[in-house]
């Protein structure tokens, strides 16, 4: 049986030219994307998450971005059924599948498996969702400490969807979280890999532009998106897709909890913990790393490909 090709696994901090290193990667080697970021899967939040442009979409083809209404709750789960399915089209055709973004949890539960978790119960959901707004999601995360005091230990007091989470799989399988999530089910071998890691060398120049691109997105009209989202569907800020970077300071302001200035400065340190957690999860991987801002970057990240071809 002949070997497929190679799965280019190419991975990064927020703003570090993922999307423009897989465009170059794709057009090169004959290739079709996928979309690794769990927040461009949401139809509609186009400005937020830094979408690839209906121009980019013609010139190469992308795969699951635009699959889930925001309404809905897109899972660790189901993005590795769809990214499996997505790659076994593309090796279908005959075409090099490349897997760029930066969730790295997606990342490592497709080549790791997922944990031994409980599926969603959207009742019991509904019910810690109605406990919360009447207690307040800090009280929660102190339920969370008695039952599972590792995982509230890593857990901000405010990270609704997270302390939401951990109590529904204590609820479920009566076993904390954190005992857990080592528990992997392996699934089918992607078959050969290949990783790569844009990795900055220069944090402060990453900051700038973390916030020049920011500053893009609200001239771009990132509010007037957002409104757009609320209008058309029944939206919350503990959502996942609420909860994205960018869109859960761009909610605060439209309510009125914040001015401009202070979204300003809450989205772009959000950002920048992003990025630290990402590099954080990068240094854990054995993926080749470059340097996006190297003048020869994209000619070696090419190479890394090239040689496994």
């Amino acid at each position: 049986m002949a070997v497929p090709p190679p799965v280019v696994l190419l991975m990064g901090p927020t703003a570090s030219g993922k999307s423009a290193a897989a465009m170059m990667l794709a057009q090169r080697f004959d290739g079709e994307i996928v979309g690794v970021d769990s927040a461009q899967v949401y139809r509609g939040m186009d400005i937020g998450t830094a979408k690839p442009s209906g121009a980019e979409r013609a010139q190469v083809p992308h795969h699951l971005i635009d699959i889930a209404d925001p309404g809905e709750r897109y899972s660790a789960a189901r993005f590795v059924a769809d990214a499996r399915a997505a790659i076994a089209g593309i090796r279908a055709r005959g075409k090099l599948p490349i897997l760029a973004g930066g969730t790295m949890l997606y990342f490592k539960a497709l080549r790791e498996g997922l944990s031994a978790l409980p599926p969603a119960d959207a009742e019991l959901r509904a019910e810690l969702d109605a406990k919360a707004a009447r207690i307040g999601w800090p009280a929660m995360h102190a339920d969370l400490a008695r039952v599972d005091p590792a995982t509230a230990q890593r857990l901000s007091s405010m990270d609704a969807q997270r302390i939401q989470r951990a109590l529904e799989v204590w609820t479920l399988a009566g076993v904390p979280l954190s005992q857990l999530q080592g528990r992997r089910a392996s699934g089918a071998s992607l078959g050969p890999v290949v990783s790569v890691a844009l990795v900055p060398s220069d944090r402060a120049r990453l900051h700038q532009e973390i916030a020049h691109r920011f500053d893009a997105m609200l001239a771009a009209g990132l509010l007037d998106e957002l409104a757009q989202l609320r209008r058309r569907h029944e939206l919350s800020p503990a959502l996942p897709s609420m909860r994205c970077v960018g869109y859960r300071q761009a909610w605060e302001f439209q309510d009125g909890l914040i001015d401009a200035a202070t979204l300003r400065l809450r989205a772009v340190a959000a950002t920048r913990q992003l990025a630290k957690r990402q590099y954080t999860w990068l240094r854990a991987t054995d993926a080749v790393r470059v340097d996006p801002h190297a003048e020869d970057a994209a000619a070696r990240v090419a190479g890394i490909v090239e040689a496994v071809l």
